[in-house]
């Protein structure tokens, strides 16, 4: 029998039982790892005694020693923890807690036991006890554990990702994304849990640690501080793009109006990711609070074809103005949807001959209002009726008249022959922007069409009877007030 002195001097104790036993799981798990053998079994045997084993190269007396395994060390991504630094907390835990511990290799038997401290017989430490080995062709190493519950064992098992039951999402080379199914959201990593937050919209198990997050890992390896794995948990993120991620997101991400939504959309770049991946594979028209209240028809046309309308905030909004998706095409919102549609929309032009007589009538004045403007300068090739208008851009309902510069001609609802009043103050309100080339709701459009108004009113005043000029001018102005 040989006694190995564990030098323990601090004791956590705050540890639980299963905060001991997860260091001992995560050592197994680690030599699986390291040596690429089996996972390791977790059992209660015929005894009631429950056992940790796993099947790699066995304990020594050595690993008891608080230093770092350099093998262990090489390996930051592969490894949850280092041999001699949680096994002793561990130890000592058991033996505060009353539980008995024997540990078997093909190297020895190793038992804990408290006895004074080398030639001072005062001073009384924990001692690991230290025998020849009972099975000397074991492979791996076995602890075995006398005095436990089984609900200790399940509290320790559920620290590890393995165990959890959790559902893997997708896996990035920074990480995994784990489905949150529990209620919970964890961190974890290589596969233990280091911190619980309340807000996360999802659980993360990191595998490529930064050396921020490794010296955060302290001796207890509970309750990392937020800072040192928010890069990391962002990092995963950004490469994911499976559609339940991206939905998942995309659901969350319409929340944010309400101000119900999870802490990964603080994040505008994850926002504008999970839009990304949204656009690249379905038909969707991102959306503001106010594109809603003033998309008029188009967003009736939209929903028509099928298109689903996603709610965004402005910031984000003004982030996909200037972004492409993953496939390299833009952004659908309400003004390029408005261009695509209005690229596909044909219009209904109406023959003259299929006018009613009083259609006729009022189309015949066409000629008679077109005198009225400047002959130099006459833009205008043809002016057609049609039976379906494409929607005001300002309105969101059909427009009653439209100037297209392209084609050269003036276009008005056939519903505005219902009067001479509203065909003739629709035409002249489309010659005005035929003859300025300016658009509707601009200063420079309302200059021109004051400055026409007077020019119209000076030709009527000097070419038209008092009372009739009158008539013609107060129906112009009216007019062009609605």
């Amino acid at each position: 029998m040989k006694k190995f002195d564990l030098n323990i001097e601090k004791v956590l104790e705050h540890w639980t039982i299963p905060h001991a036993l997860r260091e001992i799981i995560a050592n197994a798990l680690d030599e699986s790892n390291l040596t690429n053998t089996k996972e390791p079994l977790i059992f209660k045997d015929e005894d009631n005694k429950w056992h940790i084993k796993d099947f790699g190269r066995g304990l020594k007396y050595e690993h008891l020693t608080q230093n770092e395994n350099m093998e262990k060390t090489d390996n930051p991504d592969k490894v949850i923890g280092k041999f001699g630094v949680g096994l002793k907390d561990a130890m000592a835990t058991f033996d505060r807690r009353n539980v008995k511990i024997l540990i078997q290799s093909k190297y020895s038997d190793i038992t804990i036991k408290k006895l004074s401290k080398g030639d001072f017989d005062d001073v009384v430490t924990l001692h690991a006890i230290v025998n020849e080995p009972t099975h000397p062709n074991m492979v791996g190493t076995d602890f075995m554990f006398t005095g436990l519950k089984d609900d200790d064992i399940g509290k320790a098992k559920d620290f590890f990702l393995l165990y959890s039951g959790e559902k893997t999402v997708e896996k990035t080379k920074y990480g995994e994304l784990i489905e949150n199914k529990k209620n919970r959201s964890r961190i974890y990593v290589n596969g233990i849990c280091v911190a619980e937050e309340d807000n996360l919209l999802f659980s993360y198990n990191i595998t490529s640690t930064t050396k921020k997050l490794r010296q955060s890992l302290n001796r207890e390896r509970t309750n990392v501080g937020r800072s040192a794995y928010t890069d990391r948990v962002k990092s995963i993120l950004l490469e994911c793009n499976s559609p339940t991620f991206a939905e998942k997101l995309v659901d969350d991400l319409q929340r944010i109006q309400t101000g119900n939504y999870h802490d990964e959309l603080q994040w505008i770049d994850v926002q504008l990711h999970a839009c990304k991946i949204l656009s690249s594979q379905e038909k969707v028209m991102f959306l503001t609070a106010y594109d809603l209240m003033d998309g008029g028809k188009y967003l009736s046309y939209a929903k028509e074809e099928g298109i689903r309308i996603i709610t965004v905030p402005d910031s984000l909004a003004n982030k996909l103005e200037t972004s492409k998706d993953l496939k390299g095409n833009n952004f659908r919102n309400l003004e390029t949807y408005a261009l695509e549609w209005n690229e596909q929309f044909e219009f209904d032009i109406v023959n003259v001959i299929k006018l009613t007589t009083k259609e006729r009538e009022i189309f015949n004045y066409k000629d008679t209002i077109v005198s009225w403007f400047p002959k130099k300068i006459n833009p205008v090739n043809d002016i057609v009726i049609s039976e379906t208008m494409r929607p005001d851009n300002y309105t969101g309902s059909d427009a009653l008249g439209l100037w297209e510069p392209f084609t050269k001609r003036i276009i008005i609802k056939r519903s505005q022959l219902k009067n001479v009043q509203s065909f003739a103050g629709t035409l002249v309100h489309e010659l005005v922007h035929a003859h300025t080339n300016t658009d509707d709701n601009t200063i420079e459009f309302e200059s021109e069409l004051t400055e026409m108004l007077g020019r119209l009113s000076t030709f009527i005043l000097e070419t038209s009877k008092p009372e009739k000029s009158k008539s013609i001018l107060r129906r112009l102005i009216n007019k062009q007030k609605v």
